[in-house]
């Protein structure tokens, strides 16, 4: 934890002030009274002069701190804020601080967020995105009985599966992926922790590119990191925040997918990057990146019980950064 130390020299008193950030974003103070200059100590005149210039440097100082401390949002109230979401953060990409911090250290299943981290680790192998990836085994119930829409034998090209598998949360879509990695599944799985750990994700471990196993768990806060680095691949930005897409069936009949968060339809959203993910063991899950009020954060929120509590949740934190900007506007004005 890094720690600042400020000395105010006042008449009769030394105080030593001791700031030291904490994850919940306050300040301490202590004083340390056995610096304290005896009050029968007898100021002169040419004392008291090097006494104020002394004074006047601590402010100046304390005014160079202070103005080198990032700026926070004075009106963010987190009592204000009700997130039923058994795990939530928000993250302030400036300040590099959370604004909001609910059981952000609980390692949880993080179900098909798990699909950023297959996306960055085969964007990384650079492999042809024109080349052709068919759906053919059935591997998906080997996992777990999940649904999906692609069949046995279709046959898309890399970048059509890795749009499925982002925007429409396709978990065969992902599997045709992961085998078309070079070595196979076990391999992207391999390159999968490799990145993890090198993105410092130290509670984080997966052991399929679906997130289908409810092995694959993380934090809230090495998901803010996942987050921050997937968004800086164009495609998934691009794939992530597309709102539907169009393809032709086996039997040249027109399919079209949605996105899996409703948010990016949403006008008044500004979303960068979104990821959705579900199974039972790991309950309703969002991650975005997006833009509220011009202040870039990224919101992770784990273990949703109920198909709306995620949606809602990402709406209330909206409305409460913009309630609390607008407290912020009014007070400046007086």
């Amino acid at each position: 934890m890094k720690k600042r130390l400020w000395m105010v020299m006042l008449p009769g008193l030394a105080l030593v002030a001791l700031f030291a950030h904490s994850e919940s974003d306050q300040y301490q103070f202590k004083v340390d009274r056995s610096l304290a200059i005896p009050m029968s100590f007898q100021v002169t005149q040419l004392k008291a002069m090097q006494l104020q210039a002394m004074q006047l440097q601590a402010m100046q100082l304390q005014a160079m701190q202070l103005q080198a401390t990032p700026p926070r949002a004075s009106s963010l109230r987190v009592s204000s804020l009700r997130v039923k979401s058994h795990v939530a953060l928000i993250f302030d990409v400036q300040t590099q601080r959370p604004l909001y911090n609910k059981n952000g250290q609980t390692v949880v299943p993080i179900a098909s967020i798990t699909k950023l981290m297959t996306a960055m680790v085969l964007l990384d192998a650079n492999l042809p995105m024109d080349v052709e990836v068919s759906v053919a085994e059935d591997e998906l119930n080997k996992i777990r009985r999940a649904k999906s829409r692609l069949r046995v034998g279709m046959t898309l090209t890399r970048s059509e599966m890795l749009r499925l598998a982002l925007m429409a949360s396709e978990n065969r879509a992902a599997l045709a992926l992961a085998r078309s990695y070079p070595g196979g599944t076990a391999a992207l799985v391999e390159a999968m922790n490799a990145k993890a750990r090198a993105l410092g994700m130290e509670n984080t471990r997966f052991y399929d590119p679906t997130g289908l196993d409810s092995d694959n768990v993380s934090t809230a806060q090495d998901l803010v990191k996942m987050v921050a680095a997937a968004g800086q691949y164009p495609l998934i930005h691009q794939y992530t925040t597309t709102a539907s897409h169009t393809m032709d069936n086996l039997n040249g009949r027109a399919m079209r997918f949605s996105n899996t968060n409703p948010l990016v339809r949403n006008a008044s959203w500004d979303i960068g990057l979104s990821k959705t993910g579900f199974i039972n063991e790991a309950g309703q899950c969002l991650v975005m990146q997006a833009t509220i009020n011009h202040r870039p954060v990224i919101i992770v929120l784990l273990d949703s019980w109920g198909r709306r509590t995620r949606v809602g949740d990402a709406n209330r934190i909206k409305k409460w950064m913009e309630r609390a900007d607008t407290l912020d506007r009014i007070a400046q004005r007086g």
